[in-house]
């Protein structure tokens, strides 16, 4: 009798819990079981042919490496202070916080000697998800690449921005950057990890350790710049979760402090590689995602309209 009370308490209680809501304060439907053959499909292959977002609320499910993006914002193909590459690859869309915070940093960069914005590469498929090349991140609309390239022109037309490169700043392969890094590339990257909307931003090791040494002022945003490989044409910036977003799963936050002497010992490794692990296991091949991987509501927005 105890029993059977206590697990129809438990019944009124869930019934009685308020259900999760989008950003916009709408419910979040429960995601429905997926379909057996669906569930095996290669995620890139459904998502990657999608040519427009989904016409829901916005909303990422899951995180930057496993996830969709309902209700998608496209980044017009070009404005006041920006233009975005490779229209080709139709990957111009994120949550509308990712096009807010681009926008916004563009005209930061228009403000520095010899930029007039920038020019803005990869963000998100229309519908986030897997992608056919590339990345395996920006999958949730939350991730962007800008180019290292100073945005002078932002006239160019659609075949100039297939051609167009971005430029390397690095040498050593990676350990330091080189003679095309300027005191411009600090402060927009700075301006960068000052938003609050950020959680992270990738740059090849060397640029990282510039950037601690040339630093005189406030040096808290140096701990959102994270050393990572490649790297050196573009800059990754990557936001938090937004606010209400019930579906969307943050990475950690990195650890404590500026993150310099992580930095510093990623340019020794790369100087004086260690010696090889001879006990360590080869990584297992990385496997192609199937939309059972992806959280349940990705179904749905393959689906929508």
């Amino acid at each position: 009798m105890i029993r059977k009370t206590f697990l129809l308490a438990l019944l009124a209680l869930a019934a009685c819990s308020p259900a999760p809501r989008d950003i916009s304060g709408a419910r979040i439907q429960a995601a429905a079981p997926i379909d057996p053959v669906l569930s095996s499909k290669q995620a890139k292959q459904l998502f990657g042919a999608q040519p427009t977002a989904s016409r829901q609320s916005s909303q990422p499910f899951g995180g930057y490496s496993r996830g969709c993006l309902a209700g998608g914002a496209q980044l017009p193909e070009t404005g006041p202070t920006w233009q975005a590459m490779r229209l080709s690859r139709n990957r111009n869309w994120g949550a509308p916080q990712l096009v807010d915070f681009i926008q916004d940093l563009s005209r930061k960069a228009a403000r520095q000697p010899g930029w007039n914005g920038l020019y803005i590469g990869d963000m998100s498929q229309p519908r986030g998800g897997p992608m056919l090349t590339g990345h395996a991140s920006h999958q949730i609309g939350l991730d962007a690449d800008i180019w290292m390239l100073p945005a002078t022109d932002l006239t160019l037309s659609s075949k100039a921005r297939e051609s167009v490169s971005s430029i390397s700043l690095r040498r050593s392969s990676g350990a330091y950057t080189n003679d095309k890094w300027t005191r411009q590339h600090h402060e927009i990257i700075k301006a960068a990890a000052s938003d609050p909307r950020v959680a992270r931003i990738f740059v090849f090791p060397g640029a990282k350790v510039q950037m601690c040494k040339d630093e005189k002022g406030d040096r808290a945003w140096l701990r959102k710049v994270r050393p990572w490989w490649g790297h050196h044409y573009h800059f990754h910036v990557r936001l938090s979760c937004p606010k209400g977003a019930a579906g969307c799963q943050d990475q950690a936050a990195p650890p404590p402090g500026d993150g310099c002497a992580d930095a510093e010992q990623w340019v020794k490794n790369i100087l004086n590689p260690p010696p090889p692990d001879p006990n360590a296991k080869p990584a297992p091949p990385k496997r192609e995602l199937t939309m059972g991987d992806l959280p349940g509501q990705c179904a749905a927005v393959l689906s929508a309209n």
